[in-house]
């Protein structure tokens, strides 16, 4: 087994051994490795035996060097190996939900573990070999994200389809004995494993700190292209009470026990329970603001952090906020801060219903070009547009329906800039700088 180099990092310690592009790693250590976690293992190493092809020549290099310091090579697949795709048939997958036509990369589904370590993805453990659980726990490849959903054996074996699912008792205490550090999130499906099974699965979970450092609790996404799939219905404002009453208790114990509440409800359940996020203080440091719980309170503190440090003017300068329907009333809340301190600013805030996916839908992740020119094409538009980050996928200028950013900015004949989810970012772009 050998992997391809694809490029060299100038100055780094491939390049001051002549190893090219093309040559082919086939050993480190005496190991044969097997995808990108041997590599990284290995590369840790202080003291290094590389063996490499070079020009069809099996070359031998012992490398001494600092133990974190990288080889600084690049290989033709960041993995090394192929991607791993689920074998699981959630009831709640949005996968399944897709309409007929998208980019064939939407329709992967991912269950890699190597990705959760590498890329903070969530897999639900249910595909990984005996091989695979000892190697995580003898690299101590840590943290973990893992789908987890409920601790209930057979209900997980219901939702997934797979009867691995009913395992997950079993790993999650191997890795808490083993040190490994997890992440767990619940996809929470009314009627299904909210209520007491929903506490059971917080207080398991909690049971396991402090190797589980979080768990988060969103709501199930319900498109409108579930022909033939399990009935699942929406929370509503009252289910989304009686959810965070129950997070917010559980953890209000953990708080008391171990210092940190380790369980959150997501920032879509404040918003539907029409509910203030709380406080900074209570995301202990946001372990899981990538899952979206925390996101609107972490932007707000950083909007507000920024706006401090300004000593604000009276610039005439307007733009219009494209978001979804989940974030356009603390968007505007933001923008009429930034507008005391610039009261030369105009704004307009754009929530995009999503006709693609259904109403239900109210994520910015998930608005797509097509909407954004359907509700905006006829508008009284300002002079620029800012939408989020999280409306393009990895190529970073298409849209989930793959128009482009350009398609859209020259329908709508106005430039459009992208924020990250940085609140320095944020009021940068608002300010047209």
């Amino acid at each position: 087994m050998s992997a391809k180099i694809s490029g060299i990092t100038p100055g780094s310690i491939g390049e001051e051994l002549g190893i090219k592009v093309g040559d082919e790693l086939l050993s480190m250590n005496g190991h044969a490795v097997r995808d990108v976690i041997d590599y990284m293992y290995y590369e840790a190493s202080a003291v290094l035996s590389l063996l490499m092809m070079i020009d069809g020549e099996e070359v031998l290099f012992e490398i001494e060097k600092e133990p974190e310091e990288p080889l600084g090579l690049d290989f033709e697949d960041y993995l090394m190996d192929r991607q791993r795709s689920c074998k699981n048939k959630c009831i709640f997958c949005f996968i399944d939900q897709l309409p007929k036509g998208l980019r064939d990369t939407l329709y992967f589904k991912d269950d890699d573990a190597r990705l959760s370590f590498l890329m903070g993805n969530y897999i639900t453990l249910t595909n990984l070999t005996e091989e695979d659980l000892e190697r995580i726990i003898e690299m101590r490849i840590s943290p973990i994200n893992i789908s987890v959903h409920t601790t209930d054996p057979e209900l997980r074996v219901k939702m997934m389809a797979n009867p691995n699912a009913s395992k997950i008792n079993n790993i999650l205490r191997r890795f808490y004995d083993a040190g490994i550090e997890m992440n767990c999130q619940i996809v929470l499906c009314k009627g299904v494993n909210d209520g007491i099974h929903l506490e059971k699965s917080l207080r398991d979970l909690a049971a396991l700190a402090p190797f589980v450092r979080s768990t988060s609790v969103v709501p199930v996404g319900i498109s409108r292209h579930r022909q033939g799939l399990y009935p699942l219905v929406p929370f509503e404002k009252d289910d989304a009470i009686r959810v965070i009453d129950m997070i917010e208790k559980i953890g209000e114990e953990q708080l008391n026990i171990n210092g940190i509440r380790g369980c959150y409800p997501s920032d879509e359940f404040y918003v539907l329970a029409e509910r203030e996020v709380p406080d900074e203080e209570f995301y202990d440091g946001y372990p899981q603001i990538e899952n979206g719980v925390g996101l609107l309170r972490s932007l707000q503190k950083e909007v507000e952090d920024a706006l401090v440090l300004e000593s604000g003017d009276d610039l005439q300068r307007d733009v219009g906020i494209v978001t979804g329907v989940l974030a356009a009333d603390y968007m505007r809340m933001l923008l009429e801060k930034i507008q005391a301190k610039f009261p030369g600013l105009k704004f307009e805030v754009y929530p995009i219903l999503n006709h693609f996916f259904g109403e239900k839908i109210t994520v910015s992740g998930l608005v797509t070009g097509t909407d954004i020119l359907e509700q905006l094409k006829d508008t009284d538009l300002p002079s620029r547009l800012l939408i989020p980050s999280s409306m393009l996928r990895a190529e970073q200028d298409l849209f989930l329906d793959s128009i482009s950013i350009e398609h859209v900015s020259e329908v709508l004949d106005r430039p459009i800039s992208v924020s990250l989810n940085d609140g320095d970012d944020l009021l940068d772009k608002i300010l047209g700088r």
